[in-house]
């Protein structure tokens, strides 16, 4: 199972949308291999994310301060070709997803 969280705008793909609870998926990691599988699979375009965790560390990001910030970074799945679409996921993994308006908030 992958546990996908939504934040902000992005809990509309969830089945709470109410601010004040968690708004996870769990999606059954037999139906997807990559994280862009996985966007697809729920519905949420690459476009719509500024910041995307795999377990607890920053995958993608839009803000060009994250570096400095001292985000652990999960390179070690990062693909060779270093599209994070292709980033493979796996049984266990937990994903965090922030919109664009989060940027700030999340740095």
């Amino acid at each position: 199972m992958i546990e996908i969280h939504l934040y902000s705008d992005l809990r509309r793909y969830g089945t709470e949308e109410a601010p004040n609870r968690p708004s996870v998926l769990h999606l059954p990691s037999d139906k997807v291999t990559t994280l862009g599988e996985l966007l697809t699979h729920t519905g949420i375009t690459p476009e719509e994310i500024s910041q995307i965790f795999l377990n607890y560390k920053l995958l993608r990001t839009s803000c060009t301060m994250a570096p400095w910030l001292g985000y652990q970074v999960a390179r070690e799945r990062l693909p060779h070709t270093g599209n994070y679409l292709e980033t493979p996921v796996h049984d266990g993994d937990r994903i965090g997803l922030f919109p664009l308006k989060m940027a700030l908030l999340v740095v």
